[in-house]
């Protein structure tokens, strides 16, 4: 009896103390929850219903409790109210990050932390969720945290939070979410993070960390997602990384530091679906391991220092969608974001593509079925375009533009009839353009600067099939192939361009012919119907082509269904006379450029009702009769040019009303009368060209008082009366030809002909272009600072062969007639003593007889042999090929002046030969391959010396330790943004910034450790040429 009462006493006892401590634990919960709501500013309410007067902290919003009132989860996403805080904002700038794990963002108000967001939430033993994103909480999250061991996510997203991640992430075993993205950490990626091996997503993009990537986050089995985008990491990405990546679906690497190659082991990575690489400095070529990911959908390897071919083996990824290779857009361009403020600037990308592809684009990528978008422009890419395009019913949008691609436009292309965005222009396309091709439904369609022919297609009829949504669908499940397409149709400059000339319509074609050899006429715009509509704006370019015929009005029939049309039809053949009703056919046309054609008869009065236009040149035609008086009724008028035509009679009083506009260009006419005096009162007048007509009075003197004229010529006139007093808008060279000015009577001179004057007016394939001057575009003389940087490099570098190729040329073209007359005995004529006998035949058997099993190199002008001319003496033996040269007794005389210098860049000549059967040139042997690999390797250190001022070992790096040397340095700069401070202080205030950068790029891809990818020389004088000013 005594027993069973002890017994119930005990069980009592125990239910008691269990009650208590749950009480306790409880109450413990409760209280920690409010010390974290005390430790908060909340003015937009999130927390409002935390607090007494509800008892039941599990009903809390936000909380989620276990069956024992325990919190388990604190899960606080979304509010009214209060102030608005900037993380949204920052995350949608962003449209390429975070596939897999990228969510729905709303406007959301803030909660600004008072003390660390430990506070109170260290105290929650049992949590397992902490998800507080894109709230605003700014200040430090506190150590405590990292001490909770029972925790499975942290998602502290799109914050304002700062300070280093922790050093010791404690017992966080079962750990499967950190994301820390988009807030303000600084600092190293801790070691102890190995510690939590259950990692399924890691995020740390968006902040400001530096070091390299550890080797352990290859170790981590269960990793799902990893993305350490936009921040300042360098080194090169571990190998390791591709150890334990089996469930590995999505890895985001992009916008950070990273040197070395793209891991080949991850190809190991079987369920990737992304791999987002671009932004980087990157080296070597593309893994051909990467073809082993059958589950790949976006790839994305721009804006690094790559090279080498594109692999094939990428076509048996059958699930790719996106093929990025290049990109001219930098992803940052733009982007008003709160990164910045971190510790400096995220991006390392600059704002050009410095990926040296070579060779083709494989057939087996452009027939993927499920590409939708092949982005690869100014690649170096080059050979004839793939013929196979296989059914490409997902296919929206190609670019290959400004690459070295030959022949003609594959028909397989017109099979493809949901693209929407083709661009091939500046490549050496021939033949005529594929009849089949969907360009009326093509927002952008682009064949510019080709060599294309035949006439101009009228394409087929065809149904334009409906675009799918580029963001999310119904659901709102982000899809990062739809996001790609919708990042790049946004980021094309059409609608920006459209948008300056008073286009502001909600959908903008572009089409673009310009710079082909099209003839025969131009028939109706074409665009297809279901892109008509009064929020479209389209644009039509054709001009330097070879187009002939008259112009039709049914080039304009489709004007009025528009809501902004541009035209372009300048530099062709085009005869005839204007439709006389077109300003009744086209009252949506904002520009107009007809100039550099055969257009005769008169500018029709109709004109006047074009009250859209911004823009009209009708320069350098063979137009006659008056200027019409209704074009000054033209109020949105900036732009009018009507230079080179045989008008008559004076300028209407009206344009002086014409307050719109900016340039006014009626030069090389035969104009009369007095130059009307309301051009004083247009405001916003830059250029003003009356020169070369017979106008005759004075120059209004109120002209001197219009501030914003930059330009004015009335030269080769009849005027008369003193000069208007403005010294720098006044002055003789501007005035000539006019005999009865006062103050400049001493530069009255003979008028020039038209040829003199033919530059005037020169107008491009844009979408819009004002007129040339020709009496304001002086030419600075000499060379800038680029152009003598380049000079002075290759003078530095280019070998005594080269010289004399340029020697031979010349020669060559000066004496056509010359023959070879040169000795026939054999003798060397020596310009060194190399300590043994350099004689005709010492050469020839070192040589083998110039024996195959000799030859190091080929050239164009010769091989070159290495021979051994005694024991441990090599030379480097150029056999010329005696047929390719004239004028030999030159050549002695001036291979004896090369044979002088003496450089050490220059390699060294011995001596040589020359008679009417054999030429050679004998020269220092260089051990690390032929001539080309050398001038390769040694170009890139020259060309950092001569932008630089400084050594390759230059004793202002000793700081940096023994062996630093000039390439790191350049290296360590662009990786920390400050390229600015490379370049000697006058080059980079001359030169054009975006050059210069892209020009040390160059300069560090060329000193990479393999050699086989480096650019070519070939490759990098076609980079050189496209830097190369357009006066040039």
């Amino acid at each position: 009896m005594v027993r069973n009462r002890l017994f119930f006493n005990l069980l009592f006892w125990g239910f008691i103390t269990s009650l208590a401590l749950a009480d306790s634990s409880f109450s413990s919960d409760k209280s920690a929850l409010l010390q974290f709501k005390a430790s908060v500013s909340d003015p937009s309410g999130l927390l409002s219903n935390w607090g007494m007067e509800n008892p039941n902290h599990c009903s809390w919003k936000g909380i989620s409790c276990d069956s024992g009132s325990r919190v388990v989860s604190l899960n606080i996403t979304s509010g009214s109210g209060g102030n608005l805080v900037d993380s949204c904002s920052t995350y949608v700038q962003f449209p390429l990050y975070g596939y897999g794990i990228r969510r729905p963002c709303k406007d959301v108000r803030g909660i600004k932390l008072l003390k660390a967001l430990s506070t109170g939430i260290s105290r929650l033993y049992e949590l397992r969720v902490l998800s507080m994103p894109f709230i605003g909480l700014d200040g430090e999250i506190g150590d405590e945290i990292w001490g909770l061991e029972k925790l499975e996510v942290i998602d502290l997203e799109g914050n304002l939070l700062a300070g280093n991640l922790p050093q010791k992430f404690g017992g966080l075993k079962i750990l499967r979410v950190l994301n820390l993205g988009f807030n303000r950490f600084v600092g190293e990626i801790p070691v102890s993070l190995s510690g939590c091996s259950k990692l399924e997503v890691l995020n740390l993009a968006g902040n400001g960390l530096n070091g390299s990537v550890p080797a352990f986050v290859g170790g981590f089995d269960e990793l799902r997602g990893l993305y350490l985008s936009y921040n300042r990491l360098t080194g090169s990405v571990p190998n390791e990384i591709g150890d334990s990546c089996g469930k590995l679906e999505h890895i985001d690497l992009s916008e950070n530091f990273f040197v070395g190659g793209i891991p080949s082991s991850l190809g190991n990575c079987s369920e990737l679906r992304s791999v987002l690489m671009f932004g980087n400095m990157l080296q070597e070529v593309i893994p051909s391991e990467l073809g082993k990911l059958k589950m790949l959908e976006v790839l994305d390897v721009s804006r690094n220092s790559l090279s080498g071919p594109i692999p094939h083996e990428l076509g048996n990824c059958s699930e790719l969608s996106v093929v990025v290779l290049s990109n001219l857009f930098d992803p940052l361009m733009g982007v008003n974001v709160t990164l910045k403020d971190a510790s400096s600037e995220p991006s390392s990308s600059g704002v050009d593509d410095f990926n040296y592809f070579q060779g083709e684009i494989p057939f087996e990528i452009t027939s993927l079925p499920k590409l939708r978008m092949l982005w690869a422009p100014r690649a170096t890419l080059e050979g004839t375009l793939p013929g196979n395009w296989g059914a490409c019913d997902s296919l929206e949008m190609v670019n290959l533009g400004q690459n070295f691609f030959s022949g003609e436009i594959p028909k397989g292309l017109g099979q493809c009839q949901n693209l929407r965005y083709l661009d091939l222009s500046s490549n050496r396309l021939t033949g005529n353009v594929v009849e089949r091709l969907p360009v009326p439904c093509m927002t952008v369609f682009d064949v510019s600067n080709n060599l294309l022919s035949g006439f101009l297609p009228r394409f087929y009829n065809s149904t334009c099939s409906q675009v799918p949504s580029l963001t999310t669908n119904e659901s709102g499940y982000y899809d990062l192939s739809s996001a790609y397409l919708a990042f790049f149709a946004n980021k094309t400059e059409v609608r920006n361009q459209l948008t300056l000339f008073g286009g502001n319509g909600v959908t903008a074609a572009f089409h673009n012919f310009g710079s082909n050899n099209f003839m025969g006429t131009i028939g109706s715009l074409p665009i297809a119907p279901e892109r008509l509509g009064k929020e479209s704006v389209y644009a039509f370019l054709a001009g330097e082509n070879k187009l002939t015929a008259s112009l039709s009005p049914s080039l304009f029939e489709k004007c009025d269904e528009l809501g902004a049309v541009f035209i372009n039809i300048s530099k062709n053949m085009i005869s005839g006379q204007i439709p006389k009703d077109i300003g009744l056919m086209c009252n949506s046309l904002k520009l107009f450029d007809a100039s550099r054609n055969q257009i005769m008869g008169s500018i029709p009065d109709s004109f006047g009702n074009l009250m859209s236009l911004v823009a009209l040149n009708l320069s350098w035609n063979l137009l006659q009769g008056q200027i019409p008086y209704s074009l000054g009724q033209i109020k949105t008028l900036k732009y009018l040019s009507l230079a080179g035509n045989n008008l008559t009679g004076s300028v209407p009083s009206s344009l002086g009303r014409s307050h719109s506009l900016e340039v006014l260009d009626l030069s090389s006419n035969s104009l009369s009368g007095e130059i009307p005096k309301g051009v004083v009162n247009l405001r916003n007048l830059t250029v003003l060209l009356l020169n070369n007509n017979k106008f005759t009075g004075q120059i209004p003197s109120a002209l001197a008082n219009v501030k914003t004229l930059a330009t004015f010529n009335v030269s080769f006139n009849n005027l008369s009366g003193p000069l208007p007093l403005n010294s720098n808008l006044m002055k003789c060279n501007s005035v000539l030809g006019n005999p009865f000015l006062q103050s400049c009577r001493l530069f009255s001179l003979a008028e020039p002909s038209l040829d003199s004057q033919s530059g005037n007016g020169q107008v491009q394939n844009q979408v819009a272009s004002p007129p040339e001057s020709t009496s304001n575009t002086n030419r600075t003389a000499g060379f800038n600072s680029i152009e003598i940087a380049l000079i002075t490099s290759a003078s530095a570098i280019v070998s005594v062969l080269f010289a004399l190729v340029v020697l031979f040329i010349y020669t060559r073209k000066c004496n056509p007639k010359s023959r070879i007359l040169g000795s026939t005995r054999k003798e060397v004529t020596v310009f060194l003593d190399i300590g043994v006998p350099l004689t005709y035949e010492n050469v020839v058997r070192a040589t083998g007889t110039f024996n195959a099993s000799n030859c190091i190199g080929n050239g164009g002008f010769g091989a070159t042999y290495k021979a051994e001319i005694s024991p441990g003496v090599l030379v480097a033996i150029k056999r010329l090929a005696v047929g390719r040269f004239q004028g030999v007794q030159q050549f002695h005389a001036e291979i004896k002046t090369l044979g002088r210098l003496r450089h050490q860049n220059l390699v060294t000549l011995f001596g040589y030969h020359a008679s009417e059967m054999e030429m050679f040139l004998i020269y220092n042997y260089l051990p690390g391959g032929n001539l080309e690999k050398f001038i390769q390797e040694s170009y890139g250190v020259v060309l950092l010396e001569l932008i630089s001022d400084k050594k390759a070992l230059d004793p202002s790096f000793s700081s940096y330790g023994n062996g630093f040397n000039i390439v790191q340095w350049a290296c360590m700069l662009l990786r920390q943004g400050r390229a600015k401070e490379f370049f000697t202080a006058g080059l980079w205030d001359a030169g054009p910034h975006d050059d210069l950068v892209e020009i040390l790029h160059l300069a560090v891809v060329c000193t990479v450790d393999s050699l086989s990818t480096r650019p070519t020389m070939r490759q990098v004088v076609r980079r050189l040429k496209q830097l190369q000013p357009p006066s040039c």
